[in-house]
C-alpha cells in the first residue's frame, strides 16, 4: 500500500455499562478486522476494500444493542501522523508469538504421528493466516517470519511425505495413452496426498489396467517401471507443477471443472497456495485413513472412492 495515499476509517462507539454481550460482540468484531484502538471507544481502520461496509456494520450492531456508534472518515495532516497511525498496526509482536511457537512445534515434529504433524501445521497455518489477513503495513518482521513459516512447513512435509521430489526444469512432453497401456507404475510408499491422487488419475484416466510397486526407497525402482513423484522419476514435479499436474498435461487430460479442482486441492495439500474449502475435509480423511490401514493398496482404494467423489461432485457444482 502506498502510504502517501493511505485513508482511514475512524469508528467512535459507546456501549452501555451493562452490555456485557454487546460489548464482548463490539470487541470480537474490532478485533477481526484488525482495527488499532486510540483509546477506549475509538478504533481506528486503513480505509481498505470491504472495511468501511464491516465497520458501519459493527456500528448498526452498536445502535442495535443500545448504544452509540459512528463511522468517520480520518485523514492525516501530515506525513509524521500518518506515519504514526502506521505505526499503531505494526505486528512484530504477533509474528514474534508465532516464529516462538513454530520453534518449538519444530522441535517436537520428530515424535510426533503423522496425525499430530498434522493437526500442528493446521492449526499454526490458521494462526499466521489469521495474522496476514490483519498485516496491512509489511515489513522485515513478517517477511522473517514468512520465511520461518516456509522452512516449518518443508520440515512437518518432509516428515508427512518422506523423499518429496525437487522440481525440474524441463519441457512436458505430449504423450499417447495407447502406450502406456497395461504397465507397472512405482512411487515411495506410504501415499499421501500427491502420490495418491496421482496413482488414482493413473488408473482411473490413464492406464485402467496399471499395476503399482509401493518403494522403500526410490533406488529400488525397477527399470521397466515407470517412476512417480520422486527425483529422476518418468513424471515428477516440473517447474511449479506436482506430479499429478504434469501427469494430466502429459496424456492431455480434459481439464473439466472438477478436474481443475482436484488439480488444484492437490497442488496445495502437496505444495502450499490457496487452499480449497474441500482440502481440510479431504486431508483429514486421509490422515485417517494412513492411521487405520497399514497397506498402500488398500489406501489407494479408499482414498480412490473418495477422488470419485469429489471428482463427481465437482463436476456437477459447475454445471447445477
Amino acid at each position: 500500500m502506498d502510504e502517501n495515499k493511505t485513508t482511514w476509517l475512524l469508528l467512535i462507539a459507546s456501549l452501555p455499562t451493562s452490555g456485557a454481550t454487546a460489548r464482548m460482540r463490539l470487541w470480537r468484531g474490532i478485533k477481526s478486522l484488525g482495527c488499532a484502538s486510540l483509546r477506549d471507544g475509538a478504533y481506528l481502520l486503513v480505509d481498505d476494500e470491504g472495511h468501511a461496509q464491516a465497520l458501519h456494520d459493527l456500528a448498526s450492531q452498536t445502535n442495535t444493542d443500545g448504544g452509540q456508534a459512528w463511522v468517520v472518515d480520518v485523514t492525516a495532516r501530515s506525513e509524521v501522523d500518518n506515519q504514526a497511525f502506521q505505526a499503531l498496526f505494526d505486528r512484530s509482536s504477533e509474528y514474534a508469538e508465532i516464529v516462538a511457537g513454530l520453534t518449538q512445534a519444530r522441535k517436537a515434529l520428530p515424535s510426533q504421528t503423522p496425525a499430530e504433524i498434522t493437526k500442528t501445521l493446521k492449526r499454526l497455518r490458521k494462526e499466521r493466516d489469521a495474522i496476514l489477513r490483519i498485516d496491512f503495513f509489511p515489513n522485515q518482521t513478517s517477511l522473517d517470519a514468512e520465511a520461518a513459516w516456509a522452512d516449518f512447513e518443508e520440515a512437518a512435509n518432509a516428515l508427512l511425505s518422506p523423499g518429496e521430489p525437487h522440481p525440474q526444469e524441463r519441457p512436458i512432453p505430449s504423450l499417447s495413452r495407447t502406450d502406456y497401456q497395461g504397465r507397472t507404475w512405482a512411487t515411495r510408499r506410504n501415499l499421501w496426498v500427491d502420490r495418491v491422487a496421482s496413482a488414482w488419475l493413473i488408473r482411473r484416466f490413464i492406464d485402467s489396467d496399471a499395476k503399482f510397486l509401493w518403494l522403500d526407497s526410490p533406488a529400488q525402482c525397477p527399470s521397466t517401471a515407470l517412476g512417480f513423484d520422486f527425483d529422476d522419476a518418468a513424471f515428477t514435479h516440473v517447474d511449479d507443477k506436482v506430479t499429478f499436474e504434469v501427469l494430466l498435461a502429459s496424456f492431455n487430460i480434459e481439464m473439466t471443472p472438477g478436474m481443475e479442482k482436484l488439480a488444484a486441492l492437490v497442488h496445495a495439500l502437496d505444495v502450499g497456495g490457496v487452499i480449497p474449502p474441500e482440502a481440510a475435509g479431504f486431508e483429514a480423511i486421509l490422515t485417517g485413513a494412513r492411521t487405520r490401514l497399514n497397506n498402500d493398496d488398500a489406501l489407494l482404494t479408499e482414498i480412490g472412492t473418495v477422488l470419485d467423489s469429489l471428482y463427481t461432485h465437482f463436476n456437477k457444482e459447475r454445471t447445477s
